[in-house]
């Protein structure tokens, strides 16, 4: 895979994932868009399509959080493996310890110590699209980190002044 991008910025990558989630996709499918997108990377328009089920906790399940889930996907694209040899392989150790890194992460960093779509969401009528605002701000503050990540790997300049994602937007101001 060629990334198209020698600089990026993280919060750019944030803002657009909420766009993109304000605009249609689910979680999973923002989040995954706007890294293929802002990493002008030279995969086909499929790997957002793979997403797709990933989302409401995995296909409406209410398990794993679709934007964690669309972060655990673009570590995959960017760090995971092709080849069938066995648990040792280095690409799939570093893809294993990143996306436990994420995982840590995105516990504290949502404030409600899970990953469980139900949990992050149990305070909200679903039916009445109350959740929304939070699960976009979740989307984008997945794929700030992811974004993070990937710089920090594979020693791409971060645009950005400050290593903290961009402040919380409501859905009038995305």
């Amino acid at each position: 895979m060629k990334i198209g991008v020698t600089e990026i910025s993280p919060r750019t990558v944030q803002q657009v994932a909420e766009k993109k989630f304000k605009e249609g996709y689910y979680c999973c499918e923002a989040l995954v868009s706007a890294i293929r997108d802002e990493f002008k990377l030279d995969v086909p328009e499929e790997v957002i399509a793979m997403a797709s089920g990933m989302a409401v906790g995995a296909g409406k399940s209410g398990c794993v959080c679709g934007a964690f889930n669309g972060g655990i996907l673009a570590l995959g694209l960017f760090f995971g493996r092709t080849e069938q040899d066995g648990p040792t392989n280095p690409k799939s150790v570093k893809c294993m310890e990143l996306t436990k890194e994420l995982h840590d992460w995105f516990k504290k960093a949502n404030g409600k110590n899970a990953i469980c779509c139900r949990v992050l969401t149990k305070e909200f009528d679903k039916g009445r699209g109350e959740h929304k605002e939070q699960c976009i701000f979740f989307t984008g503050l997945c794929a700030w980190k992811v974004a993070q990540m990937i710089c920090r790997e594979l020693g791409m300049k971060n645009l950005d002044e400050v290593d903290e994602p961009a402040p919380r937007r409501t859905v009038a101001e995305i």
